[in-house]
C-alpha cells in the first residue's frame, strides 16, 4: 500500500482560506504523496505536473483507456486524449480564432462600467453576484453568439456542475451534477436548433458536415456545453480571486493602468491565485514520478495551486509580480486539455481591471469573503466590497 498523509485536506476551512502555505510545506516534506480521500497520487512540483500533462501516452484523461466508462453527456473534447481529440478541438479553436475578441473585450468593459455605475453609492455589495457572474455569463454568451441565460438560474446550474467535480470526495454531489448537465445540454440543444446569431457556435455549426455521424455531433454539442459552463465557471472564479488579490495588494490596480503591466499583470493574477486547483489523470503503464512508483490504473493529480507557487519554476513565487515574464502558469491547465476559452477569460479579466481603473469610484473591501467549499475550483461564494468616492 502507498504511504498515506493527511496533511493537505482541500476542503479544510483553513486550506480553503489559504492553501499555499500548506502546499509549500507539503512540497518540501513529500512532493509526491498519496491522498486517501482523493484515491490518488498528488503532485506539488511544477515540473512533475507539466510532465504528466504532456505525456498523453502514459497518463490518460479518457477513462476508457484504462477500462472505465464515460456516460454520453460527458463525452466531449475534454474526455478525449490526443490524437483522438484533435479534430473536435481543432474545430473549436479555429472557430475561436475567427471571433473578434477585441470587440468582446470592449463590450465586457462597458458592462463592468455600467455595473459599477449602478453599484456606486449603494453601500457594500457582493462582487460575485454583482460583477463576476454577470460579466462571465455575458462574455461567454457573447463569444458563442447566444442569448445569455438568466444570471441567477445559470449560476445555480453551473454551481451544481462545478461541485460534482469533487464527486470523488463526496459522492452525494454526483447526481445533482448529472441533472444540471442535462439541463445545460437541453439549453445547448436549443441553441443548435435555432438560428444562431454570429459567433463561435454558428461557425462551428457551419463547419460540421450535414452527414456527420451521430457520435461526432454528440461530441460537438457536448463540447459547446463544456465550453459555456467551463468558460463561465473558470472566469467567474478568476474574477473573484483577482478582485480579492487586488484588494489585498494596495497599488497593484493603479499600476495596471500601464498597458504593458495590464497584459502581464492579468496573467500574474491567475498564477498567484488561480481558479483551477488541479486535474486528474490515470496511469496507463508503470512509471516513476519524484521517486515514487506509479502502477497502471492509479490516478495522479497535478495540483496546479502548488505548481504555480513552486520556487523551482517561479522566482519570488509567493509574491505578486505584475511584470513577471515568462509566466507559464497552470491557472487554466496546460496543453490540449486546458480551458478552450483561456484567451477569452483573459480578455474578461483585462476588461474588469481596465473598468475598475476607469471608474471614478475606489474599490474597497467591505468584510471577509466566504470561499466556496470546492476542491477542484478555487472560488468565492461571496466577496463583499464597496465603491467609495
Amino acid at each position: 500500500m502507498p504511504s498515506v498523509t493527511d496533511r493537505y485536506e482541500p476542503l479544510d476551512p483553513e486550506v480553503l482560506r489559504d492553501p499555499y502555505p500548506v502546499l509549500a510545506e507539503q512540497r518540501m516534506r513529500e512532493a509526491v504523496f498519496w491522498h486517501e480521500g482523493m484515491g490518488s497520487w498528488a503532485l506539488t512540483r511544477y515540473a512533475d505536473s507539466v510532465r504528466v500533462l504532456r505525456d498523453h501516452e502514459t497518463f490518460a484523461r479518457d477513462p476508457r483507456r484504462t477500462g472505465g466508462t464515460v456516460p454520453e453527456p460527458s463525452l466531449s473534447v475534454q474526455t478525449l486524449d490526443p490524437p483522438q481529440q484533435s479534430a473536435v478541438r481543432s474545430l473549436f479553436m479555429t472557430a475561436l480564432r475567427a471571433q473578434d475578441l477585441t470587440r468582446i473585450e470592449e463590450r465586457a468593459h462597458r458592462l463592468v462600467l455600467d455595473r459599477l455605475d449602478q453599484l456606486a453609492g449603494t453601500g457594500p455589495f457582493d462582487v460575485v453576484a454583482e460583477i463576476a457572474v454577470p460579466l462571465s455569463v455575458a462574455v461567454v454568451a457573447d463569444l458563442l453568439g447566444v442569448e445569455p441565460p438568466p444570471y441567477g438560474e445559470f449560476a445555480a446550474v453551473s454551481d451544481a456542475i462545478m461541485r460534482s467535480m469533487d464527486g470523488g470526495l463526496n459522492p452525494a454531489l454526483l447526481e445533482p451534477g448529472r441533472v444540471a448537465r442535462q439541463q445545460l445540454s437541453d439549453l445547448v440543444d436549443s441553441w443548435f436548433a435555432a438560428s444562431a446569431r454570429p459567433g463561435l457556435l454558428a461557425r462551428v455549426r457551419q463547419a460540421v458536415a450535414p452527414d456527420s455521424d451521430a457520435l461526432t455531433r454528440l461530441y460537438v454539442k457536448n463540447t459547446a456545453r463544456v465550453m459555456f459552463q467551463g468558460g463561465y465557471s473558470t472566469m467567474a472564479a478568476a474574477v473573484g480571486n483577482a478582485v480579492h488579490t487586488l484588494l489585498a495588494h494596495p497599488g497593484a490596480l493603479h499600476q495596471m493602468r500601464d498597458r504593458a503591466l495590464l497584459a502581464t499583470g492579468v496573467d500574474e493574477l491567475v498564477r498567484f491565485d488561480g481558479p483551477v486547483q488541479g486535474t486528474t489523470r490515470t496511469a496507463v503503464r508503470a512509471c516513476r514520478i519524484g521517486g515514487v512508483d506509479i502502477v497502471p490504473g492509479q490516478k495522479v493529480v497535478p495540483l496546479f495551486a502548488a505548481a504555480n507557487r513552486d520556487p523551482a519554476a517561479f522566482t519570488r513565487a509567493d509574491e505578486l509580480v505584475l511584470d513577471r515574464t515568462p509566466n507559464r502558469h497552470l491557472g487554466y491547465g496546460w496543453g490540449p486539455h486546458s480551458c478552450i476559452g483561456t484567451t477569452v477569460a483573459q480578455a474578461g479579466l483585462r476588461a474588469l481591471v481596465t473598468a475598475l481603473n476607469d471608474h471614478p469610484g475606489h474599490l474597497a473591501g467591505a468584510g471577509d469573503g466566504v470561499r466556496r467549499r470546492t476542491a477542484t475550483m478555487r472560488a468565492f461564494d461571496t466577496l463583499p466590497a464597496a465603491l467609495l468616492p
